[in-house]
């Protein structure tokens, strides 16, 4: 091949430093490793974190948790990072946080664990939609409460499913567009000529 997007949340940088070694260039969507050496192009996750929290605490909310996506991506780090420093700002404290890990099953079972609980959210910020739809849909079902009226949820990613009726997910929307054209340009570019120097985009 001539060029590798790695769009993985758990890809590894050393694997995208071999590619490089052998002479493959390689371009990081939506997410970005923890080595200058590495062309990645990301949306500014801190400033969505940022804007989640400053949803929740205007719509009046008191008890506001969060549902992590993959710890060791750097989206996850980010997003959560610009959310609690919000809140922080705001003199809010997180009420509850679990893991999901990206992943249905997983987001599904953090939800049972945080609502099995005396006292629940009146909030919650999901990692991801894909979580948050999952999240949704096991307090709905398993709880029997009523998404907003009960408990306001929150993803990021703005996925094609957010828009449905039967979910209306309120979510933070990436500029998927102009994060792919950067994306492809950055590739094309390195395949043209390998040394071109790393760049690390936040749109």
């Amino acid at each position: 091949v001539e060029g590798i997007v790695m769009a993985s949340a758990s890809m590894s940088s050393d694997l995208a430093r071999r590619c490089r070694k052998a002479g493959v260039p390689v371009v990081f969507f939506n997410r970005r490793q923890d080595d200058d050496t590495l062309s990645a192009v990301t949306s500014n996750n801190v400033r969505g974190g940022q804007k989640i929290a400053e949803f929740l605490i205007a719509g009046k909310h008191k008890r506001i948790a969060h549902i992590a996506g993959w710890e060791g991506a750097s989206t996850q780090r980010d997003r959560e990072f610009g959310f609690m420093r919000e809140l922080e700002l705001r003199g809010v404290e997180l009420f509850d946080r679990e893991v999901g890990n990206y992943h249905f099953e997983s987001a599904q079972a953090a939800t049972r664990r945080m609502f099995q609980k005396k006292t629940i959210p009146d909030a919650v910020f999901v990692g991801n939609d894909h979580m948050a739809l999952a999240v949704m849909e096991c307090i709905r079902d398993e709880f029997g409460l009523r998404v907003p009226e009960n408990v306001s949820i929150v993803g990021y990613d703005d996925v094609e499913l957010a828009s449905w009726p039967s979910f209306a997910l309120t979510t933070i929307r990436q500029p998927s567009n102009q994060m792919v054209s950067e994306t492809v340009k950055i590739l094309m570019d390195n395949i043209a000529q390998f040394n071109t120097p790393p760049r690390r985009v936040e749109i």
